[in-house]
């Protein structure tokens, strides 16, 4: 399913992972990645804990809201990223950035700027993710 979710499947999944959570009941390991990612985020709780309210919300630049769901699945990328080291490179850059700012999370907040820039371009053009343009964007990090 998190390979190439909707937005409701998405969505779905982070107030489900955040539910077991609360409740205390067995999450798999992704739901728990999802959970601790969640938990870093108190200012996102009051969304996850009303999916009925939540569901279907947009979260429009021109609002000045930031769209949680949208934050914790590029903490997910970010965090599959690293994990598996793929693109080439991204452990070390994400190692260089976690010295920078003596935080993992803050390390992953500049690489989401970068991967979200990535994204930005590849919808404008019209072309496949470039990692090259990733990588360029964490390099002036």
């Amino acid at each position: 399913m998190l390979f190439n979710p909707s937005r409701d499947e998405a969505r779905n999944f982070l107030f489900e992972s955040w539910r077991k959570r609360r409740a205390g009941e067995l999450l798999t390991p992704l739901e728990d990645l999802a959970a601790q990612l969640i938990a870093k985020h108190p200012e996102y709780h009051t969304a996850l804990e009303d999916p009925e309210r939540h569901q279907d919300k947009d979260y429009l630049p021109e609002d000045g809201a930031a769209n949680p769901f949208l934050h914790l699945m590029m903490h997910l990328t970010i965090e599959e990223q690293i994990s598996i080291g793929q693109p080439a490179g991204i452990r070390a850059h994400f190692a260089r950035l976690t010295r920078q700012f003596d935080s993992e999370h803050d390390a992953q907040h500049r690489m989401m700027e970068c991967l979200g820039e990535m994204i930005w371009q590849a919808q404008r053009n019209r072309t496949q993710p470039d990692a090259a343009v990733y990588f360029a964007c964490l390099e002036k990090q």
